[in-house]
């Protein structure tokens, strides 16, 4: 494994989304920021560029606006165990190594020091429902199965969770469940383990977390719609959520809505203002999520409970629900434009 982290520098001047695109092509997970001597004055990481969209930062802003300004380093001086010591003490992927004056030597990387990482957190995949909206596609095709390109839409999450270092993955399935177990067996043949939810009725979301089975295991969980079409790397996403100690993580896509008229603001009968066609900026739901281990216990495995319902009674009882905002391509297929739109760019994902 070779990682060059000159790939990585970007200078100050530089706007946030070339930091974006850095992230995106050198797959090193940060970003160095240096001045006109080649001094790091900050970094970048997946983490930094979130936080900033959930402020609706834009992506044509300076780097510096959501750059970490004391970033954790190494000298020189500190040996490659001592490094790797601290990469695991911190819970951090990378460490820049400097030299006295503060020029960047090299970076030692996590994955590079320890082999690829690999993930052992349960994986639900949403696979049961009906697919009404979609007719007369899928009368005899569940939806996740239908193709895009030339694989079914689940096959392309699947093959992304492996590749991310996924590999116990269950399905919740029921309209024509048979048609998923039959395509994907045990999922050997894509590098994964897959075991299978079978609903006698639809139970949602909340249903499906409640059978999975009790392990023992204090990871969270990662929850994923099977009728999304997107490149979000699932490795950042838990990164992300395990960084903010929260309880519920939902992926959110920034949606904006132009008010087509122009807008008049009155205060005490009198107008203070003139707006002309305004946009207007909202989250939405991506159906993506990840979540504590300890809220599957809470779960009835009979009744129907849909994520909504579970992320509203969260909040009212006071935990942590964040939001992890999605700047790569998504697409949730529900509708025929849609599936039809997800043929159009699935050659273009694939590019890129």
């Amino acid at each position: 494994m070779n990682l060059d982290w000159r790939k990585a520098v970007i200078h100050q001047g530089a706007r946030i989304s070339d930091a974006v695109r850095i992230l995106n092509e050198a797959a090193l997970r940060i970003v160095l920021v240096v001045d006109d001597n080649q001094i790091l004055v900050g970094t970048v990481t997946d983490g930094d560029v979130r936080r900033g969209l959930i402020k609706h930062t834009a992506l044509t802003d300076p780097v510096v606006s959501i750059m970490n300004t004391n970033p954790i380093t190494a000298t020189t001086e500190n040996n490659r165990e001592w490094v790797l010591a601290l990469m695991h003490q911190l819970e951090i992927l990378q460490v820049p190594i400097l030299d006295a004056e503060g020029h960047v030597v090299r970076v030692e990387f996590l994955q590079e020091l320890t082999g690829k990482q690999k993930h052992d957190n349960s994986v639900l995949l949403m696979a049961g429902g009906f697919g009404k909206r979609l007719h007369p596609l899928t009368l005899d095709t569940p939806k996740p199965m239908l193709k895009v390109g030339r694989k079914p839409i689940l096959e392309s999450i699947i093959e992304q969770l492996v590749e991310s270092g996924f590999h116990n993955l269950y399905v919740a399935i029921h309209y024509k469940g048979d048609v998923v177990k039959d395509y994907f067996g045990d999922g050997s043949r894509l590098g994964a383990k897959i075991c299978y939810l079978e609903e006698k009725t639809p139970l949602g979301t909340g249903g499906a977390l409640g059978m999975l089975p009790e392990d023992g295991s204090k990871l969270p969980i990662l929850l994923i719609n099977g009728d999304l079409l997107t490149n979000v790397d699932f490795g950042r996403l838990l990164t992300f959520h395990n960084e903010q100690s929260g309880d519920i993580t939902v992926c959110v896509r920034e949606y904006d809505l132009q008010v087509p008229y122009g807008v008049v603001e009155v205060k005490n009968q009198k107008v203070v203002g003139l707006i002309e066609k305004p946009v207007q900026k909202f989250f939405v739901n991506a159906g993506i999520y990840v979540i504590a281990p300890r809220l599957k216990a809470d779960l009835s495995k009979t009744k129907q409970v849909d994520m909504p319902d579970i992320l509203n009674e969260q909040i009212v009882c006071g935990k942590e629900v964040n939001v992890f905002p999605i700047h790569e391509y998504w697409l949730d297929i529900g509708l025929m434009k849609q599936y039809e739109q997800a043929q159009t760019d699935i050659g273009r994902l694939h590019h890129d």
